[in-house]
């Protein structure tokens, strides 16, 4: 088990920054929300929000599924949609 000064993790969820410290090394790490689209599956919308994320976003490291729904259109068609939580690291200086 890690003890108290070698792991710890401070922040709030939603779009937030979350501090992770392991001895004299400190990283930071921001947490925010995607929504994703897609005529064929929750994971192919899961796929895309990732995906394009990751164009501008470096360094992603964890999505969690927190929603998933379906939009319906007049005509009958369907929309999925899968709401993810993602974080990625700062990058500093160093």
């Amino acid at each position: 088990p890690l003890a108290a000064r070698d792991a710890i993790t401070v922040g709030l969820v939603g779009e937030a920054a979350f501090r992770h410290d392991r001895g004299c090394r400190m990283s930071v790490y921001r947490v925010t929300d995607l929504i994703g689209t897609s005529t064929q599956s929750w994971e192919d919308a899961a796929s895309a929000a990732v995906k394009t994320a990751s164009q501008t976003i470096r360094d992603l490291r964890v999505a969690e599924v927190v929603a998933q729904d379906i939009q319906i259109a007049e005509d009958g068609g369907v929309t999925f949609r899968t709401k993810l939580r993602v974080s990625f690291k700062y990058e500093t200086g160093d």
